[in-house]
């Protein structure tokens, strides 16, 4: 459902007539409160069962989906946004543990890489359902269009959970603390140094996605449709990526694979600068989602790993608050592209990204795992 905003921003954006700023604000709405939502939903996920949190992640989701194809105005839309985002908080602290739970230690990275598969696969493909659909129906039916069978998923979904033993939240909750315990305690430093690395890739990598639309329809030359449908070419690049990230971080480290994802994330985005409307545009956007979904995987596998199982949750909470909800400067990079242009907007993204990964590799520096 939220992988069919910013496509479809160039639509909105001419029936409510918003600016770069308005249409970075709608991006931030949602961010915002999914972001705040994600501790609380991992505390959540301890209390009320993984089933019933996952469940109002995807049916919940898909009803006010339904919802927002509705929206008479500006405000309206964005405050339906922002319940979209509170109720799909307790998706990612209530799976990635059960995931985890469910394979060998040395098989984490790739487990979470493949989970991942499936948020991405529906990013890859909502921008051309965005582009197809929009065309015909109109921004306000595409979003129709996708939340009925979304909602009617999640209710599928609650069924076969219950099948499977979640009905009550002793499984889940034996799942998620089933990890092997530390043998020694957590080096605060060098967690809070991974974390911010991933996170940092992650934000500025998504608020750039979402107004790249716009860029390539005011910059580049391009339709709306074919703005709309280039974000696509981005996800497919998370569709290796995501688990190409676990791998590597099974067999290299998750330091090194961390690290070199820091430091490639900005120059990656600073190529934006330099590309026309064709091969070298898809290029780009093709590395861009190779490495931003690289980092996932690598982040959740190092947190299960040397975070305690009575902190686990919490700790992935507050990196799903970070990164997650982080994408909410899609604002600021709209009124920044509003007050200057998108170059000095992307540079500024390219260098603040590049800073985050050369302090973090000093603080990590000499280690693997």
């Amino acid at each position: 459902m939220i992988a069919l905003l910013p496509p479809l921003l160039p639509f909105i954006r001419r029936d409510f007539l918003l600016s770069y700023t308005r249409a970075g604000g709608l991006v931030s709405a949602y961010s915002i409160a999914y972001g705040i939502s994600q501790l609380p939903g991992g505390i959540a996920a301890d209390r009320l069962g993984s089933r019933v949190l996952l469940t109002i992640g995807v049916a919940g989701v898909g009803a006010v989906g339904l919802l927002i194809g509705f929206s008479p105005n500006y405000v309206i839309m964005a405050l339906l946004l922002v319940v979209m985002g509170l109720l799909g908080g307790g998706y990612h602290p209530s799976a990635s543990p059960l995931v985890s739970a469910s394979v060998k230690p040395e098989h984490r990275g790739r487990a979470l890489g493949i989970h991942q598969i499936g948020g991405t696969a529906s990013f890859f493909v909502a921008p051309l359902i965005a582009a197809g659909v929009a065309s015909t129906l109109g921004w306000r039916g595409t979003f129709t269009a996708v939340a009925i069978p979304t909602l009617s998923f999640g209710v599928i979904l609650y069924l076969l959970l219950g099948r499977m033993g979640y009905a009550s939240n002793d499984r889940g909750k034996e799942a998620r603390t089933s990890v092997m315990e530390l043998s020694k305690p957590t080096d605060l430093v060098r967690l809070s140094a991974v974390i911010a690395i991933g996170a940092a890739s992650w934000v500025l990598f998504q608020s750039t996605f979402a107004l790249i639309p716009l860029y390539t329809v005011d910059v580049l030359g391009a339709s709306e449709e074919q703005g709309a449908a280039l974000l696509s070419i981005v996800y497919i690049g998370g569709l290796w990526g995501s688990p190409l990230g676990g791998y590597l971080s099974d067999r290299v480290g998750r330091v090194p694979v961390i690290i070199a994802i820091g430091l490639i994330s900005g120059p990656v985005i600073y190529l934006l600068n330099h590309v026309s409307f064709g091969v070298n545009l898809h290029v780009v956007l093709l590395l861009m989602g190779t490495v931003m979904h690289a980092g996932g995987p690598v982040v959740e596998s190092y947190i299960i790993s040397h975070v305690s199982g009575q902190r686990r949750s919490t700790v992935l909470g507050l990196y799903y608050a970070v990164s997650r909800g982080g994408p909410a400067i899609a604002l600021l990079l709209g009124y920044l592209a509003d007050t200057y242009n998108f170059f000095i907007t992307l540079s500024s993204v390219s260098i603040a990204m590049l800073v985050v990964a050369i302090v973090g590799t000093i603080l990590l520096k000499g280690k693997r795992l």
